[in-house]
């Protein structure tokens, strides 16, 4: 029994390796063993002693462990690989049962991609991830070096919302990243560019079209709503020209004077920034007193010329052409997307790409307040809305009080059934402001993102986004890696219709998803399928 009880390299007893003997076969370990000898007894036994061969010998059959033959020669695993996972509904793998098991990964969102670690597949978007309480604002922050696929990312979310119904909204694309795909989507595309298409900051749009609808005091509190919103915007452009704030009393000047522009005005018709200016510029009553001139004619002039000057610099200066006239294209929620193109304002001119991206981002939420407003009055039914404000730096940088601007155009509820999700490359560019408060408010971005999302980044970034949110050594040593080249040696590859292009970086489409403190960041590789691909190529041009 002794000699059948042989030892495994590990130091265990290898007894599931014996086997009978004479034609016993299938058990194994000790009572196995046990049984061998007896049969092995009784065989010697009952044999003819004056048999030429002698008792039969005893047989040892051996049999792989849990992790192959031990031993010399035997070929033993130090390691079991990992077999892969896949994930499916009951319906796909139903004749898979029961070798079924359950994944710590949630379920619920867009699918992305594999899990980089476990090789499960993981889902994610901000929306569906509020929904199951995953995270307590509907919204995400996502960051990274330019061409790692932080637009194809949002892509997407974007394409797999829209399948669920939830609506598209791209207030400014820059590139553009996003115009093909709401198209394809049946969505609406409109361009903005200097000398091609324009936009009244003045115009209520489609909150005031859904506060004639509503009527009442709801009505009139939404049309109340839409003033101030157009307010604000004026603030904001009169802000970029000068680069500093607007005194409050000039802010109550706009107010006023909007008031009087909008009072018992036709419907369909729209005041315009000139119209403002006039009614500035001749001062009536209202206007008067919440500058506090006291009916001086001379004091008026002396406290209205400032805010003249500035929206004379508005009108005749570089943003004119584009925000002294009537809205060519209001944007529709009625619409299954929207993205506002503005690729064709030149990438040097900071000034217009700032102050049409913030005109986009105030029509377009004001589109979605408005929407809101109809549903709640049982006008229209209920909808979601996917927000995408991509290149958040390029408004940030121009500071001057923009961000805390930004912050008041940007804000929703909760309750108004939308997520946004903001792109840019680094928590530096949201530092960027020489105004420390500007920091602050820009800092407000990530702090109040739901998740943040981030591709490869170097270390000093990677920094201070865990003073936000807490990043292991583990996790920022891998996304450190994503953003170093692997060599100097140049490569070029074909794609899959056989064209040549730069091979794609180390980092392509590899993302770290964090949410909250004391959770572990989900390692991500994006997958897309070559519709999307051809639908968002960003390296056309290096093709060849």
């Amino acid at each position: 029994m002794t000699a059948l009880a042989d030892r495994d390299i590990d130091g265990e007893p290898d007894t599931d390796e014996l086997a009978g003997v004479a034609g016993v076969t299938g058990d194994s370990g000790v009572d196995s063993a046990a049984r061998v000898a007896k049969t092995a007894g009784e065989t010697a036994g009952a044999a003819d002693p004056d048999s030429v061969l002698g008792p039969p010998r005893r047989v040892r059959l051996r049999r792989p462990g849990r992790r192959g033959f031990g031993g010399p020669g035997g070929g033993r695993w130090g390691q079991l690989p990992v077999p892969p996972e896949f994930r499916a509904t009951t319906v796909q793998a139903c004749g898979l049962w029961p070798f079924t098991a359950g994944s710590a990964r949630p379920v619920e969102g867009v699918p992305l991609g594999t899990d980089l670690v476990t090789r499960t597949t993981v889902c994610c978007d901000p929306l569906s991830w509020f929904s199951a309480g995953h995270i307590a604002n509907p919204s995400a922050l996502v960051l990274g070096r330019p061409g790692l696929g932080k637009s194809s990312l949002v892509s997407r979310m974007v394409l797999g919302l829209a399948d669920r119904g939830v609506r598209p909204f791209v207030l400014g694309d820059l590139k553009p990243d996003y115009a093909d795909l709401v198209q394809a989507l049946g969505g609406q595309v409109l361009r903005v560019a200097r000398g091609a298409g324009t936009i009244n900051p003045l115009d209520p749009g489609a909150m005031g079209d859904a506060a004639r609808r509503i009527g009442g005091a709801a009505g009139d509190g939404l049309a109340r709503e839409a003033r101030d919103r157009a307010a604000t915007m004026v603030s904001t452009l009169v802000q970029l020209v000068r680069r500093t704030p607007l005194a409050d009393y000039e802010d109550a000047m706009l107010t006023a004077a909007l008031r009087l522009l909008t009072a018992d005005r036709p419907s369909g018709t729209a005041a315009t920034l000139p119209d403002l200016l006039r009614v500035i510029a001749d001062g009536p009553e209202e206007v008067h007193a919440v500058a506090l001139s006291r009916g001086d004619r001379d004091r008026y002039q002396d406290l209205a010329e400032p805010l003249q000057r500035s929206l004379h610099a508005v009108l005749d200066g570089p943003l004119g052409a584009t925000f002294a006239g009537p809205t060519t294209a209001r944007i529709s929620a009625d619409a299954p997307g929207v993205c506002v193109d503005i690729s064709g304002i030149a990438e040097h001119d900071e000034r217009l790409t700032a102050a049409v991206m913030l005109a986009c981002w105030s029509d377009g939420f004001g589109a979605i307040e408005a929407a809101n407003a109809l549903a709640e009055a049982g006008l229209a039914p209920h909808r979601r809305f996917f927000i995408v404000l991509d290149e958040l730096w390029r408004p940030l940088r121009i500071g001057a009080g923009l961000p805390a601007r930004m912050d008041s155009l940007t804000r929703l509820n909760r309750n108004d059934g939308a997520g946004q999700v903001f792109l840019t490359h680094s928590l530096r560019d949201l530092e960027s402001m020489a105004n420390r408060e500007d920091q602050l408010k820009a800092r407000g971005f990530a702090e109040r993102a739901g998740m943040i999302i981030t591709a490869g980044l170097p270390r000093t970034d990677l920094k201070l986004v865990s003073a936000i949110l807490p990043l292991s050594t583990r996790e920022i040593d891998l996304v450190a890696s994503w953003s170093t080249p692997r060599s100097w040696t140049p490569r070029r590859v074909r794609d899959a219709r056989g064209r040549e292009r730069p091979a794609a970086p180390p980092g392509l489409g590899k993302f770290l998803l964090k949410v909250g403190e004391g959770k572990a960041g989900i390692p991500v590789q994006l997958q897309l399928t070559q519709t999307e691909i051809d639908l968002h190529d960003t390296n056309q041009r290096w093709i060849g």
